[in-house]
C-alpha cells in the first residue's frame, strides 16, 4: 500500500503545469534568473513576444489623511523553447530581464 501511494504522489507531481526548473541539457534555468543568464545555458528561444503591462497599487492611510496611487510600467517578454519531439515545449516569463515563471507546454515537433 505505501509503495502505490508513493507512485501516486510521483506521478502527480510530474503533471503539475507550472514548473519550477527548466533544464537544458545539463545545466538548470529557475526563475530569478536574468534574460542573459537563459541565454547562456538554453542558446536562442524559438520565439520571443514581447508587451509592456501596467502594475498598480493604491494606498490607503486611516480617517483620509493620505491617498497615494502608483503605477510602474513592466517590460514582459515571453519566450518559447522548442527542443524537439522527445520533450514539451517550454513556456518562460519574463519581467523587466527577470524571469518569473515557466511552464510547460504540449510536445514538441
Amino acid at each position: 500500500m505505501k509503495i502505490s501511494a508513493t507512485w501516486v504522489l510521483v506521478l502527480s507531481l510530474c503533471c503539475i503545469d507550472a514548473a519550477f526548473a527548466m533544464r537544458c541539457g545539463q545545466k538548470l534555468v529557475e526563475p530569478g534568473y536574468r534574460k542573459s543568464d537563459v541565454i547562456a545555458r538554453c542558446g536562442q528561444p524559438d520565439s520571443i513576444e514581447t508587451h509592456s503591462k501596467i502594475v498598480g497599487r493604491t494606498m490607503n492611510y486611516p480617517y483620509g489623511t493620505l491617498y497615494l496611487q502608483e503605477y510602474e510600467e513592466v517590460q514582459v517578454e515571453e519566450w518559447i523553447y522548442n527542443f524537439g519531439s522527445l520533450r514539451f515545449k517550454q513556456y518562460l516569463r519574463f519581467e523587466n530581464g527577470r524571469l518569473k515563471e515557466i511552464k510547460s507546454l504540449g510536445r514538441g515537433y
